[in-house]
């Protein structure tokens, strides 16, 4: 089950498409604490890293699911991606799958992070019938 969607309408993504198309340079530490913001909720810690060289171009986000596994993600324009099974680790040899969004990764990775973000997108929607009557 893949999802690209957010479960809270007050939380955004500043990816936008647009600006690869008009050939700007996005500042791949920014978009990193975007993706950051967007699943917070989702997972048990998560957050870039302040050990490895992030750059416009890439950066580093540390992540722990609710099944106590650890992952080091790598975020580029080219999506984000598993490059270490530990906080601040990358492994050169390591070669997997780009994912064009954090949820297609995380629903991956996580059965806990599924859950609770269909958790979240069934009480926003709880919220958004009891407001419409």
């Amino acid at each position: 089950m893949e999802i690209d969607c957010q479960p809270e309408e007050s939380i955004s993504s500043t990816f936008d498409e647009d600006s690869v198309e008009l050939g700007d340079i996005k500042d791949m530490r920014l978009e990193a604490e975007a993706v950051v913001n967007d699943v917070l909720f989702a997972v048990t810690e998560m957050h870039v890293s302040q050990n490895l060289s992030n750059a416009p171009d890439v950066a580093y986000i540390n992540v722990q699911t609710r099944e106590e596994n650890y992952y080091c993600l790598e975020l580029t324009e080219a999506g984000l991606r598993v490059v270490g099974y530990a906080f601040d680790q990358v492994d050169e040899d390591l070669d997997t799958q780009y994912h064009e969004t954090v949820y297609s990764l995380l629903d991956k990775l996580s059965p806990g992070y599924r859950e609770a973000f269909g958790n979240a997108l069934l009480q926003r929607l709880e919220m958004l019938k009891q407001n419409g009557k």
